[in-house]
């Protein structure tokens, strides 16, 4: 008896096993046709889309007027975009009032100005007069997004999304032009416009919108310098000077318009006023490294090397990794080597044995001064040739034992 009921015990345990993997199969799929039904639930809805808006709960007011535009019965509906629109321009602004208040935010929906201006054009398609309780209409929408779309387009230049930003900043002048600007914004949307045609060889272009830009007030001394530049490759010697004289009227202390009238003169061969100017240069030149960069260069241009070396080493004390600043201050250096070395021989053959000394003493300084800038150079460009050539020749003069290695990687970048 014992035996039996022994067995019994196990069937009915094996039973109670097999009914609990049922019952739990059973449960796993009941909760798998919840789950199905309940994300089938999420029907398109537009009065959910507005309501979730009107509690300024955009996020979620983005999900739900997404499934409305993906619609069939819906997406054909002008108060479709409409609420988009609305919802995708409060959405940007939300965001980039966030990005203000802290520049560590990461913007979630970076296209979302585009997106807006896009729905709100399409309203404006199927039904201009379409409207919406406390929304903007279409062509009112399309209008106030002029600021969100150039911030997004300047993204996209920093990107080197070229193509996408040309048509962000289109948009974003033709938004500026719809109505007068309750917000000047100085020309700055013809300005990145036109920056970017520049970058995408669409000169003319180009020259057209950076001239909307001076018309419409702009003080971005960045606008007469891309227009100087495109009439300096055309010769028209008139139309820079003109520009040069319109900046100076509207930023007068401008270093970079200040420089751009020492550069007119050198351009057209009148070196004497060209110099003139270059000693009339404010203080206020002098505080700028990318001006005294440019300054320097007039100097090296005068093969006054002395001077320009003094102005680097002012420049490199501002902002000591700049390339343009190191690499100069090795060339001025080197030419000042090649003055010094030349004197101390001249002063050699003429008998005068103690200044001689003197100069040669000065030359190797200056050439120890190279040698240091164009490393610091190449630390910044390591495979710039040119730098890895001149290194190669003042080791060559020095005797230094980092000749073989420069040689070295001189023949494996020419591989």
């Amino acid at each position: 008896m014992q035996l039996k009921s022994t067995i019994l015990l196990i069937q009915k345990t094996k039973n109670h096993k097999s009914n609990y993997n049922t019952m739990k199969k059973i449960f796993t799929f009941s909760l798998l046709i919840l789950f199905i039904m309940g994300a089938s639930g999420q029907k398109p809805s537009l009065t959910k889309a507005y309501n979730l808006f009107y509690d300024k709960d955009f996020v979620k007011a983005k999900e739900a007027i997404d499934l409305c535009t993906q619609d069939e019965k819906l997406s054909p509906k002008a108060q479709t975009w409409l609420y988009k629109g609305n919802i995708y321009f409060y959405l940007a602004n939300q965001e980039y009032g966030e990005k203000q208040k802290n520049s560590n935010y990461i913007i979630q929906f970076p296209d979302a100005p585009i997106e807006a201006y896009n729905a709100f054009a399409k309203a404006e398609e199927i039904n201009k007069t379409v409207e919406a309780y406390e929304m903007f209409g279409p062509s009112e929408g399309r209008s106030k997004l002029y600021a969100l779309l150039l911030i997004r387009g300047v993204d996209q230049i920093i990107a080197n999304d070229l193509a996408n930003a040309k048509n962000t900043l289109e948009k974003s002048v033709t938004s500026y032009e719809m109505v007068p600007p309750s917000v000047s914004l100085k020309g700055e949307p013809y300005y990145y416009y036109a920056y970017t045609l520049d970058l995408l060889n669409q000169k003319e272009e180009a020259r057209i919108n950076y001239d909307k830009a001076l018309k419409d007030g702009s003080v971005n001394s960045n606008v007469y310098a891309r227009l100087i530049d495109l009439y300096k490759k055309e010769n028209n010697k008139a139309k820079v000077l003109e520009l040069i004289n319109l900046g100076k009227r509207n930023i007068p202390e401008d270093p970079s318009i200040l420089l751009a009238e020492v550069d007119y003169y050198y351009w057209i061969e009148n070196f004497e006023k060209g110099h003139q100017l270059i000693t009339k240069l404010p203080a206020s030149v002098y505080s700028n490294p990318d001006a005294i960069v440019n300054v320097a260069n007039f100097y090296i241009n005068d093969n006054n090397y002395f001077t320009a070396d003094s102005l680097l080493k002012k420049a490199y004390q501002l902002n000591p990794h700049n390339f343009v600043v190191v690499y100069n201050l090795g060339y001025c250096n080197l030419k000042l080597y090649e003055i010094k070395f030349l004197e101390s021989n001249d002063l050699a053959i003429k008998g005068y044995k103690d200044k001689s000394t003197i100069a040669n003493t000065l030359a190797d300084n200056y050439l120890t001064e190279a040698e240091k800038y164009f490393e610091f150079a190449l630390d910044i460009e390591p495979k710039d040739l040119k730098i890895l050539e001149q290194l190669k020749e003042i080791y060559a003069r020095k005797q230094s034992p980092k000749y073989d290695a420069i040689i070295q990687r001189i023949n494996s970048i020419n591989k």
